[in-house]
């Protein structure tokens, strides 16, 4: 029996073609993409069906799919995954290429009869994974196919080796900006504490002063000075919890029916007791859905929120506005102060951060958003920012109606309870 030999549509591949192809490889950032492009480039003058890329896992050594195309005429790529990972396990094994022909060459149905040709992926002598190309029918992987295929695997294994080298910089730079949160976030906190444990001390020191006799009316601005830094000690103990609650997954939280409506008037009512002179309108667009979720951690939420355009958009009045939604409840909680700079969006909900500038004079500890957003993660909403500097700013908090409740924030669990 002779083997066929295979014809190119193209006729030989040009050195300026495959060098084209090296630097695709060598300048993209989604090898995936790249590797798609590369596959139809090339296909006239390597033919192949299918072609599956397993990558191994640098701690447990397992392969996982990274890459799989249907090429040709026959079965799908995801049906080849099946049984290629038998082969992908042999390939990185023993480091080699394998090459296996169909059991029974007489076979009439091409399907029954793959040609397969596998090679490790490697750099620096460290194993990435494997690279599989099928063939149903004929013919058989000849010297140029399998210099083809080599050059294939190479120009995979460099882009995959990029594509981790990426992650694990972009790991360590998160790493590194989280380490000069914490930094800021230390020193901010001491800061924090310091300062109204000084009011308390001083305030205290001066009523029991020996000797000195206050009138009602000082006594009383004492006091008051005394109330207030010590609410707000207790605000930034209360973050601070929460956050180690959040970090380790043990927030509870108590799902109920809510009327949002009632939520939200209550909110109002508390935070002009704390605000006397602070302007909250409401608008509510009925109907609006009875809502499952925990109370006492979306009035914190809310409450969060109108305390930060207290604190950032002084004089500004705060607009509550409540509607319904094809699945849930939209909250949109306004101000009209001084807005925030759009490149400070994006971190505005991560731990520890409080944009430049606007947090010199104010108190906060950077945790407050974070919280805010955790909850509302676990009632499975969504909450977006949006601002205009000397606009305002506006929060979006989208709650779905029936979300699966967990029993704590980062492990879920649905109960039936109604």
């Amino acid at each position: 029996m002779t083997t066929p030999v295979p014809t190119y549509p193209r006729g030989p591949i040009t050195p300026e073609h495959l060098y084209a192809i090296s630097q695709l490889a060598a300048e993209t950032r989604d090898w995936r993409a790249a590797l798609e492009t590369i596959i139809k480039d090339i296909r006239p003058y390597f033919i192949f069906d299918n072609v599956v890329v397993y990558l191994m896992d640098p701690k447990t050594r397992a392969l996982e799919v990274g890459f799989a195309r249907a090429t040709g005429r026959g079965k799908s790529a995801e049906a080849d995954v099946s049984w290629g990972e038998a082969v992908a396990n042999e390939i990185v094994q023993d480091n080699r290429v394998v090459y296996k022909l169909p059991e029974d060459m007489a076979e009439e149905n091409r399907l029954r009869r793959p040609f397969t040709y596998g090679l490790p992926l490697t750099s620096g002598g460290k194993t990435l994974g494997a690279i599989i190309f099928i063939r149903f029918g004929s013919p058989e992987y000849l010297e140029g196919d399998q210099k083809m295929a080599h050059f294939i695997a190479q120009q995979t294994s460099l882009m995959v080796e990029r594509h981790q080298l990426r992650s694990s910089l972009d790991q360590l730079n998160s790493i590194y900006q989280l380490f000069q949160l914490q930094e800021d976030f230390i020193h901010t906190l001491s800061h924090e504490i310091r300062n109204p444990l000084g009011f308390i001390k001083g305030y205290t020191t001066t009523l029991l002063r020996p000797n000195t006799r206050w009138d009602p009316e000082t006594q009383q601005e004492f006091l008051t000075i005394i109330d207030k830094e010590t609410d707000r000690l207790q605000d930034l103990i209360e973050n601070l919890l929460d956050s180690a609650r959040l970090q380790s997954g043990h927030m509870k939280m108590d799902f109920q029916p809510i009327r949002v409506e009632s939520l939200v008037n209550d909110v109002v009512t508390r935070s002009q007791m704390h605000h006397p002179d602070l302007k909250i309108v409401t608008k509510f667009k009925q109907p609006l859905p009875i809502i499952h979720g925990d109370s006492r951690r979306l009035a914190q939420v809310f409450e969060n929120l109108v305390s930060n355009a207290v604190k950032y958009a002084p004089g500004s009045p705060v607009y509550f506005w409540v509607s319904g939604t094809e699945n849930g409840v939209l909250i949109e909680i306004e101000d009209k102060g001084p807005g925030i700079p759009a490149e400070h969006l994006n971190q505005l909900f991560q731990r520890f951060y409080r944009v430049p500038g606007n947090s010199i004079h104010v108190h906060g500890s950077g945790l407050g958003l974070f919280i805010v957003k955790q909850i509302i993660d676990a009632h499975q909403g969504q909450i977006t920012v949006s601002s205009e500097v000397d606009q305002g700013t506006t929060f979006h908090i989208q709650l779905p109606s029936h979300p699966d409740e967990p029993a704590e924030v980062g492990e879920r669990k649905t109960r039936n309870e109604h």
